[in-house]
């Protein structure tokens, strides 16, 4: 394949995948407007009416803003930035600036990520401080926000140029088969961040103590004996200084596991609630969701690390990109804006495998706490946290990694002994 037959294909799935989203946007959107003045029947007991008409209008802001960043971003400044030059034209910058070793490639990879991230901020700016706001959602204040940039940014640098560094030697040291290596060297950087992450990073972030004693407490550490797990402790986040959105995970790797609860869930679940909850995220664990996931992106990282290696060695790749000559960094940014767009069609597998993780973990809670307790507490989160009621069908099953909460919550119910 030439320079233009690449461009001319990818160009075509660009736009293929625009018009795939808006489409299904634009469904959701009818969709939700539709029913927006009824409750559905499972839940008219459960969610009042303004609050599902709330969930409805939070819906269909996102859903406008997510259209327009969608063009904005994965349209105009994806197409800018690859076939327009924007890659070849920051790497043109990071020679001048660095000359051609190991710096260049860093400051291209670097300069193209903070290019897209400064073309996204704007729409996360308005996002927090516009619709979240207008919803009642939103805590977070500009400074708040300024610094989890500053810090991200950061955070993204420090970890990220030590294994660039590392690609870039491997690439020097063991020729053509270097992309093999690579994954090897990504595998350990992932199973250590995933390690680190409870200790080390997330606290840069937010705030976390640990769970007072208590009923609540007592329930939890009977429940987690129960089912065999073993965590480094129970911990309460800070999530209401930037949003009142609620939720539960567990977190860390090995000996380094965390149960950590947001702050604003704690206020609004009873405990045999909270415990429900808690056991459908150990249901995740207990089921082994979490190693198969680290397994499914492993393999998939092998296969695109594969394909990098054959880019590398072809012309068109860096023709299409406006390259004179093969070089690692402007490669690796290039691929990682490219293949998001190839991968779209299989967005709706990716969606089906999570929701059916989720109906086994919803299965184990009902099974090791109370499927009755879980249902009113999904409810709860469905409602405070504005989460609509009424998908249409095609949008859900494409990008939803929870099932439909009508049909979660029947399921459940036929789960009830």
């Amino acid at each position: 394949m030439n320079a233009h037959a690449f461009s001319a294909v990818f160009a075509a799935f660009v736009l293929a995948a625009l018009g795939w989203r808006t489409w299904l946007a634009l469904r959701q959107a009818r969709h939700v407007a539709r029913h927006r003045d009824r409750v559905p029947e499972d839940f008219a007991e459960l969610v009042p009416l303004e609050a599902h008409r709330k969930a409805a209008d939070y819906t269909l802001d996102k859903l406008r803003l997510g259209m327009i960043e969608a063009w904005v971003i994965d349209g105009a400044v994806l197409l800018a930035l690859t076939l327009g030059g924007g890659i070849a034209a920051i790497d043109a910058l990071s020679q001048r600036a660095f000359g051609s070793g190991h710096g260049r490639e860093l400051a291209t990879v670097f300069g193209v990520m903070l290019a897209s991230a400064l073309a996204a901020l704007p729409f996360d700016g308005w996002r927090t401080f516009v619709i979240e706001a207008r919803h009642g959602f939103n805590r977070t204040t500009p400074a708040l926000f300024l610094a989890d940039v500053a810090k991200g940014a950061l955070l993204a640098f420090a970890l990220g140029a030590p294994l660039l560094v590392a690609i870039f030697w491997l690439l020097e040291k063991t020729g053509a088969l270097w992309w093999l290596y690579t994954w090897f060297a990504w595998i350990a950087f992932t199973l250590v961040l995933v390690t680190i992450f409870p200790r080390w990073i997330a606290p840069l972030f937010n705030r976390f103590t640990p769970l007072e004693e208590g009923e609540l407490r007592s329930r939890i550490e009977a429940l987690v004996r129960r089912c065999g797990f073993r965590a480094e402790g129970l911990y309460v986040m800070d999530g209401s200084k930037r949003s009142s959105h609620g939720n539960a995970y567990f977190t860390g790797f090995g000996a380094q596991k965390r149960i950590v609860f947001f702050d604003t869930l704690m206020k609004r679940l009873t405990p045999s609630e909270i415990e429900a909850v808690l056991a459908h995220e150990l249901g995740h664990f207990a089921r082994g969701h979490i190693p198969r996931l680290l397994m499914v992106r492993f393999a998939l990282a092998l296969l695109l690390l594969a394909i990098l290696g054959w880019l590398y060695q072809g012309g068109a790749f860096y023709h299409a990109l406006h390259l004179p000559a093969p070089h690692i960094g402007a490669a690796i940014a290039g691929f990682a804006l490219i293949v998001p767009v190839f991968t779209f069609p299989f967005q709706p597998l990716a969606s089906l495998m999570a929701r059916r993780q989720e109906f086994e973990a919803d299965a184990y809670a009902a099974a090791h706490a109370s499927s009755a307790n879980l249902v009113s507490a999904l409810a709860k989160l469905y409602r405070d946290n504005a989460s609509t009621l009424t998908p249409d069908p095609l949008h859900s099953l494409v990008y939803d990694s929870h099932p439909p909460a009508a049909l979660r919550i029947d399921h459940l119910r036929k789960a009830a002994p």
